[in-house]
């Protein structure tokens, strides 16, 4: 599925969000869809809300935003409304995709930003994390930690604050040959950042997905020395001696994280005792993961490889994130 806030620097477009969730709904509030006049980005939660909420953008879209405004805020009832199995409701914003705020989110797609919207009126802000004021015109006072939500002001008038967080899960990945760029293919869409690392430039494709950064290099190893906490690593390159430069780099941070090295067992042998003469401790050395993929999935073409580790990888996220989630937030930033 395309990103949404690439697509609505391209053309006129209506952005959907789930601003008030009630009961069972499809998605969270904050979940968004991007809607052209030919097309779509972005989620919802599908079904007959999805639709139902598409024929709508796109009636503002030939109308140019002039009914009710360029902003709406619309209630929808689930089970006896839409007939969805939810029986929640679900409350709607619509608005004109203004293209410089796009711009601006689509600069900070690696660190969180707060926007809010007038829902009676054409004004917008965005805010970092910690409601510092970034750009657009003035707004009334907001919570930042309440996460998406719609308040009223003095007046009565209705706004949304509607953070956009950045992916709190980061791997930096080693190796641009076939697997390498399965990996990248496979996270394409999925709610990550990749820093794809290799010191053969021209192996890079020319077309890159919106959550990859390339880094062309001859000192990879570091890269890995000063990666942030938490990220996560592949390593996968042509070199069996820069894996395993790249492994003692990486197993010498003094953070526990989680490193996946391709392979075999044999290599995993090897590797596990020339790791243990160049001192790295025993207890990381177990924790590395080698072969990788999920058990049972033997296959060798890359894009077998790619699918196998791309839901390993996003099991070791979902644990991490559930770790994290009685913690607070840090506003993560680029690598």
């Amino acid at each position: 599925m395309e990103d949404w806030l690439q697509a609505a620097l391209r053309a006129p477009a209506v952005l959907v969000t789930v601003a008030i969730v009630e009961g069972s709904v499809p998605r969270e509030a904050g979940a968004r869809m991007l809607v052209m006049r030919d097309g779509f980005a972005g989620t919802i939660g599908g079904g007959h809300l999805e639709h139902r909420a598409i024929g709508m953008a796109r009636a503002m879209l030939e109308e140019g935003g002039t009914r009710g405004g360029a902003t709406r805020l619309e209630r929808f009832a689930l089970g006896p409304g839409l007939g969805q199995c939810c029986g929640g409701v679900a409350h709607l914003a619509f608005e004109q995709a203004d293209r410089n705020q796009m711009a601006l989110l689509d600069a900070r797609r690696n660190v969180d930003t707060i926007r809010v919207l007038s829902l009676d009126g054409p004004a917008w802000a965005l805010f970092d994390a910690g409601g510092v004021h970034l750009a657009g015109a003035g707004v009334p006072p907001f919570d930042p930690a309440l996460g998406t939500h719609v308040f009223r002001d003095e007046l009565g008038r209705r706004w949304l604050a509607d953070p956009i967080r950045a992916p709190r899960a980061h791997l930096m990945l080693f190796g641009a040959g076939h697997v390498g760029a399965a990996i990248v293919r496979a996270l394409a869409a999925l709610p990550c950042r990749v820093t794809w690392v290799d010191e053969r430039e021209d192996l890079f494709p020319s077309t890159i997905p919106s959550n990859v950064t390339i880094e062309a290099t001859d000192i990879p190893e570091a890269l890995a020395a000063r990666a942030a906490p938490g990220t996560t690593f592949l390593v996968m390159t042509h070199s069996h001696a820069l894996d395993l430069r790249l492994s003692v780099a990486i197993l010498s941070r003094p953070a526990a994280h989680w490193f996946g090295l391709i392979g075999s067992g044999t290599k995993r042998r090897q590797f596990e005792h020339r790791l243990r003469e160049r001192g790295i401790d025993q207890a990381r050395i177990d924790a590395m993961v080698c072969p990788i993929g999920l058990p049972g999935i033997t296959g060798k073409e890359p894009s077998v490889i790619a699918a196998s580790s791309a839901a390993q990888l996003l099991a070791v996220w979902e644990a991490q994130a559930a770790g994290a989630a009685s913690h607070p937030e840090v506003s993560p930033e680029s690598n």
